[in-house]
């Protein structure tokens, strides 16, 4: 996977319609007509959305006659989560190492109540 194409998924998944259409997918397979219910958008702005998504390889659509299902392709999924797998690993361990630079902090700084109590006496 290209970081063109990876680029491509996530603007194609950057619209709230498309997301929508994406999690109603993750159900099952549907046709055009099915996918365009919900919204108050004509039939040529749903399949305006589904070309964005079908370039991105979000989704697939078999070759044949009219209804055709939309169908999710999960593989793309997959890739994402490795992307962000990578960078949210880096963070956890950026993160762990700024904890124990603050634990050694901490450790080393003397205790404000028993110099106060030191001095007080």
């Amino acid at each position: 996977m290209t970081a063109d194409s990876l680029s491509r998924i996530f603007a194609a998944l950057a619209d709230p319609t498309r997301r929508d259409m994406v999690a109603r997918l993750s159900a099952g397979d549907a046709t055009v007509n099915q996918l365009a219910e919900p919204y108050q958008m004509t039939l040529q702005a749903v399949y305006k959305h589904l070309k964005v998504l079908e370039d991105a390889g979000v989704v697939s659509r078999p070759p044949g006659p009219q209804p055709r299902p939309v169908r999710l392709e999960a593989e793309v999924f997959d890739l994402m989560d490795k992307w962000i797998e990578r960078y949210r690993r880096q963070a956890e361990e950026r993160y762990r190492r700024l904890d124990a630079v603050l634990a050694r902090m901490n450790d080393e700084t003397p205790n404000d109540t028993e110099e106060q109590k030191g001095s007080a006496a």
